[in-house]
């Protein structure tokens, strides 16, 4: 019709600007050919990236990868940047318009993403239940039973598929659940239950993987998975003089580079949460993970976030607070998922156990059917399922038994096949272990925030104009800065009382162990006195606040 205009093909992605990330998902040639469509139609494509390397976010809107397990994630996600798997340009192609981006999503978290889900004789209330829980974790609603539609739900037997993968927050392997003749339906509970899936867990099992030191030792393949990266590691992991040198020369010959400052690194590898290195790189947004997964990014040449899996993050010396009141026991996992639950069990500061006696406190299983689990109800033993364990570790902080995620077994279902998909909570690990309030008045955290910095500088001259009435800081354990040795006494007034306890004034400026330069300070200049007071005159609301505080 006259007066309106027909949609044009070539002007369905014109709003985007791109970036794509390779990935063992993703390939190089199946990257070149999605960046053809989308800029075809009409998308603007920044320069491509491996899953490696890093990108600005800046002057983007979409990311298309097949996995979430890239360096800049978190960021994006945090930019409100999109996050797509290579799905969403042949779907929104197909719209003629860009599809929802949450139901493209790579985030394991969002488990249902990729399916279209339609009802066929499912009661209202129980429909709503279904519908209402599938799109929260990524999924989509067909009304109608479309070619899009991947699955359908019946009242003889899927909503209890999608009821056991809401409640343990996973989701579960179709074919205990696939009509017509569904395994939950004519199999007896004690017949064995076989695992469905290979568990990708290698390298994953344990914080200290000393059996991966061979492989580190004879690699002579070239990797590039640390190009133009600098890395730090730190005293704790103790390495032999031997084995650092390995792995410095296999940093080098990748294109990374050493380093020994926290400040300068983007990436600290260290054991333990409580080294000031650990806090400086967490706060300033660097990369920090331990030995394990420094080995596994050596050994399989590819990229890997340290919080994705739940060893390759640094551990506490104590562990988790009360943990170490329990006795753990295992049945019904095997391999690479019994390792990985009996280290981390250890790790969260537990005793582990190969067999179960009646001072055991909990028996972690896959299902509920073993010789274990008859014990354990006979001896009143808690019998709680691994995501139990996991999220404890993974919240830092033990989670209650009254919740019916931790010792729900869906019928017919091998939980081993969902082990090692809970990951580090990055908002938790900042509360307990290197929270922003508790670094005030660090100067290793000023260098690497400008605020803070600018702030101390302030202070400083307050204190020098003011005759030294300022506390001297201290960091954030409580140990006072020491004072520099150039800095002038300031004078102490005459018509302070003879009774009064006198205090050595607090230093000008502040600085702390290691640093290796400071610039002297001048007290002598009469000129920078006067410029000092009034730069603090313009910024007498900041300095009071600053006292109020």
């Amino acid at each position: 019709m006259e007066g309106e205009e027909a949609a044009d093909p070539s002007a369905v992605f014109d709003q985007v600007f791109f970036t794509i990330v390779e990935s063992e998902g993703l390939q190089r040639h199946e990257a070149e050919s999605l960046a053809k469509t989308l800029v075809e139609n009409g998308a603007t494509e920044h320069p491509r990236i491996s899953a490696e390397s890093a990108c600005s976010l800046e002057q983007i809107t979409h990311i298309i990868s097949a996995t979430s397990d890239f360096p800049e994630y978190n960021d994006a996600t945090d930019a409100l940047k999109s996050v797509v798997k290579p799905d969403w340009v042949t779907a929104s192609v197909a719209k003629n318009k860009p599809a929802n981006p949450r139901s493209y999503s790579p985030d394991p978290r969002l488990y249902f993403s990729g399916l279209v889900l339609s009802c066929a004789d499912i009661p209202e209330g129980d429909k709503d239940a279904i519908i209402g829980g599938v799109l929260a974790k990524g999924g989509l609603y067909s009304s109608s039973v479309t070619r899009l539609v991947t699955h359908i739900v019946a009242l003889t037997m899927e909503p209890i598929k999608f009821d056991d993968c809401l409640r343990l927050g996973s989701r579960l392997d179709e074919d205990a659940y696939t009509l017509p003749d569904p395994e939950v339906l004519h199999k007896q509970p004690q017949e064995p239950i076989l695992e469905t899936k290979k568990l990708d867990m290698q390298g994953a099992t344990s914080t200290q993987p000393s059996e991966l030191a061979k492989v580190v030792s004879s690699n002579t393949q070239r990797l590039d998975v640390f190009k133009e990266k600098k890395i730090m590691l730190s005293n704790d992991l103790r390495l032999s003089d031997h084995l650092r040198g390995t792995i410095e020369d296999l940093i080098y010959n990748g294109g990374g580079t050493v380093t020994g400052s926290v400040h300068k690194t983007g990436i600290l590898i260290c054991q333990y949460r409580e080294s000031s290195d650990y806090r400086l790189a967490s706060l300033a947004g660097k990369q920090v993970g331990n030995l394990a997964w420094l080995y596994y990014l050596i050994t399989y040449n590819r990229w890997t976030s340290p919080m994705k899996r739940l060893l390759h993050y640094p551990t506490s010396r104590g562990g988790l607070p009360g943990f170490n009141k329990f006795r753990i026991c295992l049945s019904n996992y095997n391999g690479d998922a019994r390792m990985y639950l009996e280290n981390l069990a250890l790790a969260a500061g537990g005793a582990f156990t190969k067999t179960m006696k009646e001072d055991n406190t909990h028996l972690i299983t896959a299902h509920q059917h073993s010789e274990k689990c008859e014990a354990a109800r006979e001896w009143n033993i808690n019998m709680v399922n691994h995501i139990w364990l996991e999220d404890s570790y993974a919240k830092w902080q033990i989670q209650t038994l009254s919740n019916p995620r931790y010792t729900y077994f869906p019928p017919r279902t091998n939980l081993s096949e969902i082990v090692g998909q809970t990951q580090i909570d990055r908002h938790v690990v900042e509360q307990h272990f290197f929270p922003r309030r508790s670094v005030e008045g660090n100067d290793d955290v000023g260098k690497i925030s400008g605020d803070e910095t600018s702030r101390r500088q302030q202070d400083g001259a307050l204190s020098a104009l003011s005759g030294g009435s300022q506390p001297a800081p201290s960091s954030s354990d409580g140990v006072p800065y020491r004072q520099r040795s150039g800095d002038a006494t300031p004078k102490v007034s005459k018509s302070h009382k003879p009774n009064q306890v006198l205090r050595t004034p607090a230093a000008s400026r502040i600085i702390i162990d290691g640093k290796e330069n400071e610039t002297p300070s001048s007290t002598s200049s009469r000129g920078a006195k006067d410029r000092a007071v009034a730069k603090l005159h313009d910024q007498a609301a900041d300095i009071t606040l600053y006292e109020k505080e």
